[in-house]
């Protein structure tokens, strides 16, 4: 109760924040992020290797353009309240300057708390000065991060400080994407938008496992009708050749993210990465189902024991059918085109195996792997 009476509030007194007021991030944001890999072990210079790897490896060009610095970059305030970066980071300009030169967009972290998760300075009381500052540098992305501000405020709080960053962006006058990161707290989706959220945090943090990446993935069940152009449900950002997944656990991976219309952010080494999980971060026509313009979010259909099947409706009148086996075994599932509710003949094709199928009547098989998928795309025949 107290969150809704925030919300009203905030629509009271605050009309820039509001659900509609962007054309930013009409399809889920795409890029890499420093964090899931890194951590505090950043630098100028791994920033600019990334950049030089996104523009180079194809990544940029599959639609992967923010490039963001996640926590530890930032140095300590001067008198005038002033946030200068590390000395890892000698001129943020400058690096702003050489990621749009690559045909990329400059993201930055912050958090609404007086530190970021990592102790280092963060934008309490600073909003206006900081978003100046950032706006200054380039950034075309800001993720907001809860984690210094939960020993000062509650989670009804979260609403009006939100909100506050997101104003300070707005006079700006520069297009910065809003990407707020409180951990699924508080129903954030029922008023991520309203405070000018273009993607907002569902879960829990992202580790490197199977069981993880399911786990947030499926938990998006029944947030559907939250997300849409311009406003994304962020189940985190992608671990595609972290830890020891293997290839059916990384197409697992994006296959899910891609029906869920889910902000897909890399965060791997792009130095050190092979052309396997090259391949799967950049396979054109899963990724065409994640930044689809229709905007819908995939809704399960049927779960058949570790079977999870799922559906999403895409521009074109296709649709995308998404065969999800948590199994130990490869394991076959079904479902007709009525439970569907699609006509009972359709043309199909294989997104990962890239290669038609052919014209099925009443009834969609496939057979995935140990914890894998087969993701489809359905074109109905009337």
């Amino acid at each position: 109760m107290r969150i809704l009476l925030a919300i009203l509030f905030l629509a009271l007194l605050s009309p820039a924040a509001s659900a509609g007021d962007s054309d930013l991030a009409r399809t889920p944001p795409m890029g890499w992020n420093s964090w899931n890999q890194f951590n505090c072990r950043i630098s100028d210079k791994l920033i600019r290797r990334t950049a030089d790897e996104m523009a180079s490896n194809g990544m940029r060009d599959a639609g992967y353009v923010y490039l963001t610095i996640d926590d530890c970059w930032q140095g300590q305030r001067d008198a005038s309240g002033v946030l200068h970066p590390s000395d890892k980071f000698p001129d943020m300009k400058a690096l702003g300057d050489y990621i749009h030169g690559k045909g990329l967009k400059f993201g930055i972290y912050s958090s609404p708390g007086p530190t970021t998760c990592m102790g280092r300075p963060g934008s309490l009381d600073h909003e206006e000065q900081d978003a100046k500052m950032f706006a200054s540098w380039g950034v075309d992305y800001l993720k907001y991060d809860w984690c210094g501000a939960r020993k000062l405020y509650k989670i009804e709080d979260m609403p009006r400080l939100y909100a506050k960053m997101h104003d300070a962006l707005r006079r700006t006058d520069r297009p910065i994407v809003y990407s707020l990161c409180q951990y699924g707290w508080g129903g954030v989706w029922t008023w991520g938008a309203s405070v000018g959220g273009n993607l907002w945090r569902t879960t829990e943090d992202i580790s490197a496992s199977f069981e993880s990446i399911a786990h947030r993935g499926f938990a998006q069940s029944g947030l559907e009708q939250y997300a849409g152009p311009g406003h994304w449900n962020d189940p985190d950002m992608l671990e595609v050749g972290n830890g020891d997944l293997t290839l059916e656990e990384n197409r697992f991976h994006i296959s899910l993210w891609s029906m869920l219309a889910a902000p897909l952010i890399a965060g791997n080494d792009l130095v050190s990465m092979d052309d396997e999980t090259l391949g799967v971060l950049t396979n054109r026509e899963v990724l065409a189902i994640d930044q689809d313009a229709l905007g819908k979010q995939a809704r399960r259909i049927k779960q058949a024991g570790p079977m999870s099947i799922w559906l999403k409706p895409l521009a074109d009148g296709s649709y995308a059918v998404g065969f999800f086996s948590t199994s130990e075994r490869e394991l076959a599932g079904s479902i007709t085109l009525k439970e569907l509710g699609l006509p009972r003949k359709a043309s199909v094709r294989d997104l990962w195996a890239k290669r038609d199928l052919g014209v099925v009547n009443d009834k969609l098989e496939a057979t995935p792997s140990r914890h894998g998928v087969v993701l489809l795309k359905v074109t109905p025949l009337h």
